[in-house]
């Protein structure tokens, strides 16, 4: 279970590095152009995916981050009881490495710093971060891991009485 938590406080590092530097070089709302289908903005969202609820009076803030400290503690239950089922793990720590990098964002700001801004053939993406993105690998290696397990033994995914 080591290799996953230090996995994940990898990438929460990365993460806050990244929203560092994006905080001190970034000039809030104005976008310095990469390439033609790529920008760097900083963005506060204290909203949740794609700026749900941003709009709201500041009760979610509270809600958002108790529901990540919930969800983190039930990723690190799972992790303790899997951790040999190499592509669940890996799954798990990185949606448990963004939840916690948001969540110091939320503790720390209020909201969460965005920074990456991805745009082409008219359609915009919502800025997002290093969290983000390892929040939608995760969750789309639970999803590929749910569809194709590996019953194998030693195949390092879940048994069919697994989780």
């Amino acid at each position: 279970m080591h290799r996953w938590l230090a996995l994940s406080a990898l990438i929460v590092l990365a993460d806050q590095v990244t929203k560092f530097a994006a905080v001190q070089y970034l000039a809030g709302g104005q976008a310095v152009a990469v390439t033609s289908f790529f920008n760097l903005v900083l963005v506060y969202n204290a909203g949740a995916a794609f700026s749900f609820r941003s709009d709201a009076a500041g009760w979610q803030r509270g809600l958002f981050i108790a529901i990540a400290l919930a969800a983190s503690a039930w990723i690190v239950y799972l992790l303790h009881k899997n951790p040999h089922q190499r592509l669940f793990a890996l799954a798990l720590s990185l949606v448990l490495a963004g939840a916690v990098g948001n969540v110091i964002d939320r503790i720390a700001f209020g909201a969460v710093i965005d920074f990456l801004d991805f745009y082409a053939l008219g359609y915009h993406w919502p800025a997002f971060n290093v969290a983000d993105s390892a929040i939608t690998c995760g969750a789309i290696l639970l999803v590929w891991d749910a569809f194709y397990p590996g019953r194998k033994a030693g195949s390092g995914s879940r048994k069919q009485e697994g989780v």
